[in-house]
């Protein structure tokens, strides 16, 4: 069966390169580079797949989309575009497209693309809703298949996994999720679960009944209940204790939930999106997080990138942060390209959240509107320095040491050394810092919270172990 494919694509050597390709697996294609030579095409010919630009020499190839599927409503069309936003890949998603290709783009799989869609008809029904304020910005390759990812969960209610270092932006990602897709007009509730006490934490997940437990006061509403008909987003699932893991899965299971204390269940309709900064392969292995709640939550994973990965973003990224820093109340500043050439360099180990802080202490703290490298030097110049001290004694010369007298077996090397090391690590680091938590956890490069749990599970005391004046 000989295929027929359009090309609406104005760049010659785009064109060229893609129109060779689709020919040598057997299609007849027709090329074009403006939306009105589409229309006469499409009124002419029948195709079995359209693989389009967004912006043509006449207009916005996506905007126009309504009219080819009034016309064809059964042709399946492939985006292509240069504009590589989230915006416009959700634009594109929104038509119905079969597939978006940002650009550059892989040809082997743009093509693979254009035989499978040429072999199913599409059938979607187009909408063009008008782009909404997204929260999410970045052009870079590894930004590019977390908004393809993105895009393929909108119009379903399986359940998402974000992964990802602390401070990437998880719960953006999860945001994006719910306002994008079809419970955006339902409740979006999110929850830290290792913010929450042992405890407590089915009580406020799932409710509790009066005299329930001492305290209980009154009835109360747990996360499931407030979240019904919309997205409930659990934070730092892989600090959740194991008991309310169990309960968890039950609740996924059968979507339906029983507060604390009551004999009654109750029917929940929400969409799941849990978020971890953590390898969960390690604790699966050692009993510490449920192999089976795993694959429940892990439907869709979504890997967000750290930003040392997305060296292009961090320029467009800190002008966003400065415009906002200035629509909130801050001098306005504007970053110039050497000044974004330095911000490159830095390791922006707290990725994202670091970057944006640091742009509003730029917008506070430099002295010209215009923020160059000399500024941005002088500045950090300025800041006391926030790297951890140096805990004493060789940490290498420690782990010889164990090794050798401890010969741990084959395959349980990561776990003996974690549960050897683990311990005297805090010690140590709580005594540097005079028992103070909170700088502890930025020693160590870990959430506050899960230090606090961490501690509370090794039963480990701050004041005791803490060395004051």
């Amino acid at each position: 069966m000989t295929r027929r494919a359009l090309l609406v694509e104005d760049d010659p050597a785009i064109a060229r390169i893609i129109t060779a390709a689709l020919r040598a697996e057997g299609f007849e294609v027709d090329c074009c580079g403006a939306i009105r030579l589409r229309d006469g095409l499409l009124a002419r010919h029948r195709y079995d797949v359209m693989l389009t630009d967004v912006m043509l020499e006449d207009g916005d190839g996506i905007a126009t989309l309504p009219d080819v599927r009034s016309a064809c409503p059964d042709l399946p069309i492939i985006i292509l575009s240069a504009q590589n936003t989230l915006d416009t890949a959700v634009r594109a998603s929104d038509t119905g497209a079969f597939e978006y290709f940002p650009k550059p783009f892989d040809l082997d799989e743009l093509v693979r693309a254009a035989l499978q869609a040429s072999e199913r008809k599409n059938a979607t029904t187009a909408s063009d809703p008008q782009p909404e304020t997204l929260p999410l910005i970045g052009r870079s390759p590894a930004m590019q298949d977390v908004y393809r990812m993105i895009t393929r969960v909108l119009r379903n209610d399986l359940s998402v996994l974000i992964l990802g270092e602390s401070g990437t932006g998880k719960e953006l990602v999860a945001e994006a999720i719910h306002q994008l897709g079809h419970r955006k007009d339902g409740p979006f509730v999110a929850v830290n679960t290792a913010a929450i006490p042992r405890e407590l934490i089915e009580s406020e997940l799932f409710g509790h009944e009066k005299g329930a437990f001492t305290g209980a006061v009154t009835r109360s509403i747990g996360k499931f209940e407030q979240a019904n008909g919309g997205t409930l987003f659990l934070d730092e699932i892989g600090d959740m204790p194991a008991e309310a893991q169990t309960r968890l899965l039950r609740a996924l299971q059968s979507s339906r939930i029983r507060r604390v204390g009551a004999r009654d269940e109750i029917a929940i309709d929400i969409r799941v999106i849990a978020a971890t900064n953590r390898d969960l392969a390690p604790m699966i292995a050692d009993g510490r997080f449920r192999e089976d709640l795993f694959y429940r939550l892990n439907v869709v994973p979504i890997h967000l990138p750290p930003l040392r990965d997305r060296l292009d973003d961090i320029e467009p990224l800190t002008h966003h942060f400065l415009h906002q820093a200035a629509e909130e109340g801050l001098p306005s500043r504007r970053l110039a390209a050497e000044g974004g050439e330095l911000l490159r360099s830095l390791p922006w180990r707290g990725n994202v959240r670091e970057l944006r802080n640091f742009a509003y202490r730029l917008a506070l703290l430099a002295r010209e509107e215009t923020v160059d490298a000399a500024a941005i030097s002088a500045l950090l110049e300025e800041i006391p320095d926030a790297s951890p001290a140096p805990v004493q004694g060789s940490i290498a010369g420690a782990l010889d040491r164990w090794l050798a007298e401890a010969a741990p077996a084959p395959g349980t090397l990561y776990h003996s050394a974690l549960a050897a090391f683990e311990r005297p690590l805090f010690e140590r680091v709580l005594e540097e810092t005079g028992g103070n938590q909170l700088k502890a956890a930025q020693v160590l490069g870990i959430n506050r919270n899960t230090l606090r749990k961490r501690l509370s599970d090794l039963a480990i005391d701050p004041d005791r172990n803490s060395r004051r004046p």
